[in-house]
Order: structure tokens, then sequence, then C-alpha cells
């Protein structure tokens, strides 16, 4: 892959996928020509923290769902995204264990009756984490982007949190919206 700023918009990664269509990220990778895979390192039930009770409207320690995952372009990781759900709405469901999902998790939320409305996304910028920067194969003076999502359904209530942190030097969002 020749450019070395990835440029990603949300939107695909919002839209659940017609029967039988691979991920949004697969898609997006193929399209500029690289391989586009995610590992999950984790998937279960834990205590939410802070600033994920916060957006899902939950209380500190409430019992969430989570799927930790690397992200990754032709084998190298490209970001490292969390992503938790209320467990009314993942309890017992593939949300909670590590297999891959068909058609990637925001199609099973819509299958579940859980379709995304609103969407509010914040970026910010700082230096990563030990743990980040060895999981992202970064110098030690780089620095990442965060971006924290909170999808709402159609009665405002949150139904997804992502959690994502990519390296600033490899990434540029693109935000494109309706008006009217």
């Amino acid at each position: 892959m020749g450019d070395s700023t990835w440029v990603s918009t949300s939107m695909p990664y919002l839209t659940p996928r017609e029967q039988g269509q691979p991920d949004a990220w697969g898609v997006e990778a193929a399209a500029r020509g690289g391989k586009g895979s995610q590992r999950i390192v984790q998937a279960g039930e834990v205590p939410a923290p802070e600033e994920v009770a916060a957006l899902l409207d939950v209380p500190v320690g409430e019992t969430v769902v989570v799927r930790r995952r690397i992200i990754q372009l032709d084998d190298e990781p490209c970001e490292l995204t969390d992503t938790y759900y209320p467990a009314r709405v993942a309890r017992g469901t593939p949300l909670a264990r590590k297999g891959k999902i068909p058609g990637g998790a925001v199609t099973l939320l819509a299958e579940l009756g859980h379709i995304g409305r609103r969407v509010c996304e914040d970026v910010t910028a700082r230096l990563p984490s030990a743990e980040e920067r060895d999981a992202l194969r970064l110098a030690p003076d780089a620095p990442v982007l965060t971006l924290s999502r909170v999808t709402l359904d159609g009665e405002d209530r949150p139904i997804q949190v992502d959690m994502m942190v990519m390296p600033a030097h490899r990434q540029r969002l693109r935000y494109e919206m309706r008006i009217g």
C-alpha cells in the first residue's frame, strides 16, 4: 500500500451488512489493495470502566460485555479497538464470545433488534501507554489518536461504545454529514 496515511470514514462501520457480505474493515482494506483482518484478544463480561460507564449510561463497575481487538492491515497492527455493550444487549450472544461474527457486530446487533440511529464521536491525541506502544509497534515518542464512539438506538439508548487507539502518523479521520 503506497500511501502511509489511511483515510477512514465511520459510516461503513455503523451500517448493518447485507446477508453474506464481508465485514466493513475487510472491504475497506481490499478497496485500497490491502488485507484487513482483526484478532480478538478478549471477549466477555467485565466491570464498566469510568469513561465507558458514562457513555453507556450505566454505573461504574456495572457488568458490560467487551470485545477487545487488534485491527490489522496486511498482518501489521494498525488499531486497537475495545467495543463495549450493555449486558442487556449482548449477554449470551456471539458478542460475548471470541469468535468471528459474520457481517460484523453491527449486523448482529440489527438482527437482535438494536439498530443505531445516532452516533457521537470524540477524537483526541496523546502519547500511548507502554502496552499500546508495544501492541502497535510504535516509537516511544509517536503520538496516537483516540476515538471514542457511542451508538444510540431510536430511543436514544446507548447500544455500543467503541474505544479506539490509532497511530496518529498513519491515520486521518474524515467526517461527511448530510444536512437537512
